[in-house]
């Protein structure tokens, strides 16, 4: 398993329209081959931004690397950046291969 994460720090007065464009865009992600779950998660405030992370579960890094370099990809992020600037500066990116996954059986999610 492999996990994408992309950290923005979004200013606190475009936290809503930040969370529309996200809630309003065509992902494409179910087209690629080793996509699992995508989760846009919401973190601390600090008074001026918000932080937020989008977050993707892939089988495998190849499955995620295969997927940035494929046309859903760029259909996915034509429209990023738009023309108001809703976050400080550029989205900090994190990848992770899981080493351990432990799963309750009894919570159905």
């Amino acid at each position: 398993m492999f996990i994408a994460m992309n950290r923005f720090k979004v200013f606190s007065a475009e936290a809503g329209a930040f969370e529309t464009v996200w809630r309003e865009r065509d992902r494409h992600l179910s087209e690629v081959p080793g996509f699992v779950e995508f989760h846009l998660l919401k973190g601390p405030a600090d008074g001026e931004t918000v932080l937020y992370a989008s977050h993707t579960i892939w089988r495998s890094r190849g499955d995620f690397e295969n997927w940035t370099k494929s046309e859903a990809f760029r259909k996915a992020h034509g429209g990023a950046g738009g023309s108001k600037p809703l976050f400080q500066g550029h989205p900090q990116f994190e990848g992770f291969e899981a080493v351990l996954v432990e799963k309750n059986d009894r919570e159905a999610a």
